[in-house]
């Protein structure tokens, strides 16, 4: 029979990394909480016109990587590509955004894009994101972007680069798209099939295009801030200032148009150099325009997604950067079926009280449940046998150091509580 193999863009998690994604998932919830962001969940699919209308028609993420498809009914469903969307439909639809302002939620979510994987990059791939609803201060912006890099910072993350642009407005947009069509027109023969599309329909998509040829003519296209207006001038002079009163060091980069249309005014990336060209762990900016483009009110918003793939493969590389794996705290070993019954019991009552504690499910020797101990990393052992029934007392034994100490076992839970109390003031002594 033929062996089955994960679908291509696919990964599994096995038990030796799942801690480091439990650790990551766990701290970047913890770190937006203290900014006041809560966690929001949504469908994994929604009806596809929702991502036509908020991501864009003419992006790369429409036209070439989303998985859609048709349900029973002849719905058109597609796997979420990115987590704003569904946010902002559930934010509508839930009536989030008739309470008190601003709205802060965050999500962990899978996403899923058919394109070529690579490193960094998957076709189901997870993100961590935050939105905020209602503010339109240019406060909310350094408000975000400090969130973003504290996050980092909460890894020990501290040699990316925050590369910020200003895209404008929807006024002041169409002038630069005009400006746009007007360049690119005179490469017309050498721009992709996808281009030449947007050409017509939104040309300042062709400056995210991944085809050389059409990555080396934008690099002379007009740049966008050249024809933002005054009002969103102001508006990113004024995040630049805030940034700079945090000390917060920034780029202009005014080649961030950021992949998906929704997007207006300030435009970010946090940008680590040591994961080669997918090297942008973060990116986001505001969409003031998106919540009314999907049937809400008129509501400012802005926010970040965070890929954590790629946060993982930059903390990866870092020394000591995840916590100890979980261990178990004790292993029953046990000889004969009386013994076995009162090591499962004895396993009960350490769970019931928040020790990890396992015994024997295979039938092994006692030698040999002493190698599975060991090969767990298990930090101590108790053996059963009849005579350990019979005096109700065993020895527990430290799988590093060697000693045992006499246990009762009805006393169990407060003999290892006490033991490991006791291990960690010695250390402590011993540190000072």
């Amino acid at each position: 029979m033929e062996k089955k193999q994960a679908v291509k863009g696919t990964q599994d998690v096995l038990p030796g990394e799942s801690f480091k994604w439990q650790y990551i998932e766990k701290t970047v919830l913890e770190t937006a909480g203290l900014y006041g962001f809560s966690e929001i969940r949504t469908p994994v699919f929604e009806y596809t016109d929702l991502f036509l209308r908020s991501v864009g028609d003419t992006t790369d993420v429409v036209q070439k990587e989303m998985y859609t498809f048709e349900d029973k009914g002849g719905r058109s469903l597609t796997l979420r590509p990115e987590g704003t969307a569904g946010v902002v439909r559930s934010m509508i639809e839930r009536g989030l955004l008739n309470q008190a302002l601003p709205q802060k939620v965050c999500y962990l979510t899978a996403c899923y894009r058919y394109e070529q994987p690579q490193a960094g990059r998957f076709r189901e791939f997870h993100q961590f994101g935050a939105e905020l609803f209602g503010s339109a201060n240019p406060q909310a912006d350094v408000e975000v972007i400090l969130l973003a890099k504290s996050l980092l910072g909460a890894f020990g993350i501290d040699d990316v680069e925050l590369r910020l642009n200003s895209i404008g407005c929807p006024d002041c947009r169409r002038t630069y798209q005009d400006a746009l069509k007007k360049y690119f027109i005179s490469y017309k023969e050498d721009l992709c099939k996808t281009c030449l599309d947007r050409l017509e329909r939104n040309p300042m998509r062709i400056l995210d295009c991944k085809s050389p040829a059409c990555k080396e003519i934008a690099q002379g296209a007009p740049q966008v801030l050249d024809y933002i207006c005054k009002g969103c001038s102001e508006h990113f002079d004024a995040v630049r200032q805030g940034l700079g009163a945090l000390g917060i060091a920034y780029t202009i980069d005014p080649d961030i148009v950021r992949g998906l249309d929704y997007y207006t005014r300030t435009v970010f990336e946090f940008v680590s150099t040591k994961i080669g060209s997918q090297g942008t762990v973060c990116g986001g900016g505001r969409y003031d325009g998106l919540v009314e483009q999907l049937g809400g009110a008129k509501v400012p918003a802005l926010g970040f997604g965070m890929g954590l793939e790629r946060l993982k493969s930059v903390i990866d590389l870092m020394q000591d950067a995840y916590p100890a794996p979980p261990v178990t705290n004790v292993y029953i070993a046990s000889m004969g079926d009386k013994a076995a019954a009162k090591a499962a019991g004895l396993a009960a009552l350490l769970r019931a009280e928040g020790f990890a504690a396992q015994h024997d499910l295979m039938g092994r020797s006692l030698k040999a449940q002493m190698k599975f101990a060991d090969k767990i990393g298990t930090k101590y052992v108790l053996v059963l046998g009849d005579s350990e029934l019979e005096s109700g007392a065993a020895q527990l034994k430290n799988m590093a150091d060697g000693v045992a100490h006499e246990i009762k076992l009805d006393e169990i839970c407060d003999a290892v509580y006490k033991i490991n109390i006791d291990n960690a003031l010695n250390a402590l002594e011993e540190s000072l």
